[in-house]
């Protein structure tokens, strides 16, 4: 066990900064270039340019949460870190309705995130119901799931992670292979389409450094109480503070990206 847990951290790192590489590259870099090809220019390029990129970017997805599920089940499921009082109580065990329920929601929360986004018009509404329902879930595995400080913040990172890769797979990937087809033949993409990838894309930008923070702090416990005046039974609200500051730190690169010129 101890011998395969720095394997699969080094694996997750290098998928990890594959991935989430390529994913800056096309909301930073490529977002900026593109518009300035013209039509001849875009059917020659996008075509071999994109599959290229996108194999690395979906695979590096890929392999990104499949080693982050190994590495959660090695170090917090079988070592128990997940939960603030290892030993259940009077020495029975962790594992209650509580926690079980708390890590099916991390999973499945993608699918409610999915539904929030296709039937809420308004972007902004969904923004703020999505915070709202992430406040819910990181109280509800600080007290019902009993998870521990650096519980919790796993968890909600691997919440994100697995609505980026499920982003990643079912939602831009799909969109994008019909775009390239389309600007290959000479047609004009599917603006529906379009907007799917793009959107979904841009979710997955905000969605990183707030999956930083949960995955740095799955090792530090500075934040977890008794610093800072913080409350150890409210550190969990300290997720949502971070949250915030990454998608304004997001925000201010996408103003940044456009202002770029090349030579």
């Amino acid at each position: 066990m101890e011998a395969l847990e720095p394997v699969f951290r080094w694996l997750h790192i290098f998928a990890g900064v594959l991935w989430i590489g390529l994913l800056y590259f096309f909301n930073f870099v490529n977002s900026a270039f593109a518009p300035t090809l013209d039509g001849d220019c875009k059917k020659k390029v996008i075509p071999e340019l994109l599959p290229r990129t996108l194999f690395w970017f979906r695979w590096g997805a890929a392999w990104t949460w499949i080693t982050g599920v190994l590495l959660l089940m090695l170090v917090f499921y079988h070592g128990k870190v997940v939960f603030a009082d290892q030993t259940g109580g009077l020495g029975g065990s962790p594992w209650t309705a509580g926690p079980i329920v708390m890590i099916l929601v991390t999973f499945l929360a993608v699918f409610v995130y999915d539904i929030l986004f296709k039937s809420v018009k308004n972007a902004k509404a969904a923004i703020i119901i999505g915070f709202i329902i992430i406040a819910i879930v990181l109280y509800l595995m600080a007290t019902w799931g009993g998870f521990s400080y650096r519980g919790y913040m796993i968890h909600i990172a691997a919440l994100f992670g697995t609505i980026m890769a499920f982003n990643v797979w079912f939602r831009i990937w799909p969109a994008q292979q019909k775009i390239i087809s389309a600007i290959k033949n000479g047609d004009a993409p599917d603006g529906a389409l379009a907007a799917l990838a793009g959107s979904r894309s841009k979710h997955n930008t905000y969605l990183s450094l707030p999956l930083f923070w949960g995955m740095i702090n799955s090792h530090t416990i500075f934040f977890a109480g008794g610093n800072w005046g913080i409350p150890a039974d409210y550190a969990w609200a300290t997720m949502l503070v971070f949250i915030i500051l990454g998608w304004h730190i997001v925000w201010q690169c996408y103003r940044k990206a456009p202002k770029i010129k090349g030579f």
